[in-house]
């Protein structure tokens, strides 16, 4: 399979089957993020492994919707390690961390997507619930969670899964 026919196969999964995820797969999967590019390789995300039900449910207790997941990732970045450029005149003090902690996350969706794994993105959380609920160090800002898993016998893809705007409208040559 082409890569650009497992990404076009990927959808965000909302059905999981409580069958867990092998540790072969998760080392896979976390191995991809740790490999995933970051501003000036200086490597700043943090991932959290979210398994036991006691830290479920704290996850939970912040309104990040879990859909049933077996086990979750919840991708932060070191704010203290993180590649900064305050000269740029648009972005006061911009720093990569987001795009490294996305990047790190996107090459873990498609490694699990290879794997028969589904995920889904989830960021409909305050960051400060997680960072108080996990207990996290202050430095380390969330990002996302991603939620991994078996389908469930209810899985599909949501309706405007396939709905993708055309290329012109979304890229411009200069």
């Amino acid at each position: 399979m082409t890569f650009l026919e497992l990404a076009q196969q990927r959808y965000s999964e909302r059905y999981f089957d409580s069958r867990p995820v092998e540790k072969e797969k998760l080392d896979l999967i976390l191995e991809a993020g740790r490999i995933a590019p970051t501003g000036c390789n200086y490597q700043p995300q943090r991932v959290y492994v979210i398994q036991s039900n006691e830290a479920m449910k704290k996850a939970i207790s912040t309104k990040a919707s879990l859909c049933g997941c077996p086990i979750a990732l919840l991708v932060c970045y070191d704010r203290e390690e993180v590649w900064k450029n305050p000269g740029d005149r648009c972005y006061k003090n911009y720093n990569c961390g987001e795009q490294d902690a996305c990047s790190v996350a996107v090459s873990m969706i498609f490694e699990a997507e290879e794997l028969g794994v589904h995920s889904l993105w989830i960021r409909g959380f305050d960051s400060q619930d997680v960072i108080d609920a996990l207990r996290l160090p202050e430095n380390h800002v969330p990002v996302m969670i991603l939620a991994l898993g078996y389908p469930s016998d209810k899985s599909h893809p949501a309706h405007l899964h396939g709905k993708r705007k055309p290329l012109q409208e979304t890229v411009k040559y200069i």
